[in-house]
């Protein structure tokens, strides 16, 4: 793809694997709150919507959350809970997935933009880039409350282009869910799959993005070589 020059990654389970803090504080906040605990392979299938979606199906434990099973009181207070058990995780679990490190610098050493778009609350994102020693790589980061909408919908991805001045057809969206590849479709750009992350159990070869794969290594040999 050396036809692009904005590559657009999204965080969880593409760059970094945060479920176990994800789950730490999960269960934190259902301990507080009285209620059953789940493992981590359960939160996991819950992960990639923001913190608001993850908190309404731990509260419900289920992954679709219908009207009438949560009021809004309810949601605002678990998710405060789980938001300060998140900020108060003092031994970090979360790592870089394989060959992201090395693959990012290569990326950018070979002249692509990079940039950032997760749902994850953009308050947590600044301290995670720095611990990986990644805040200078990314041209531009967004969190999943940057924008009064998030990804599927492709206002973000929009709005990276905007202001780095670079068109949608020179973008790539990579990422590990539906909510990546569908948000790259909406946005009328490429998009790149990875099959390792967090994808609610879903195959994501079911949402047909541009090309899939298994690692990132595989993925940046077909960026550098393509």
């Amino acid at each position: 793809m050396q036809d692009k020059q904005l590559l657009i990654f999204d965080f969880d389970g593409t760059l970094i694997d945060s479920v176990p803090d994800l789950a730490d504080a999960t269960n934190t906040m259902l301990k507080q709150l009285g209620l059953p605990t789940y493992s981590l392979e359960t939160i996991k299938k819950w992960v990639g919507n923001g913190s608001r979606v993850l908190v309404e199906r731990a509260l419900v434990g289920k992954i679709e959350v219908a009207a009438g099973d949560l009021t809004t009181k309810e949601a605002d207070y678990a998710e405060q809970i789980f938001l300060e058990a998140y900020s108060n995780i003092e031994t970090s679990k979360t790592i870089a997935y394989p060959d992201v490190d090395s693959g990012l610098k290569q990326l950018r050493d070979a002249g692509f933009t990079l940039a950032l778009v997760t749902n994850k609350p953009i308050r947590f994102v600044p301290k995670i880039l720095q611990s990986f020693g990644w805040q200078d790589l990314f041209a531009e980061v967004m969190g999943g409350d940057s924008l009064p909408t998030k990804k599927p919908d492709p206002a973000p991805l929009l709005h990276v282009c905007e202001k780095l001045a670079i068109h949608p057809d020179e973008a790539v969206m990579i990422g590990d869910s539906k909510n990546d590849i569908l948000a790259g479709q909406n946005a009328r750009m490429d998009t790149l799959g990875l099959s390792y992350g967090y994808n609610y159990g879903q195959d994501i070869h079911d949402f047909h993005p541009t090309k899939t794969f298994d690692n990132f290594a595989a993925l940046i040999d077909y960026l550098l070589t393509d």
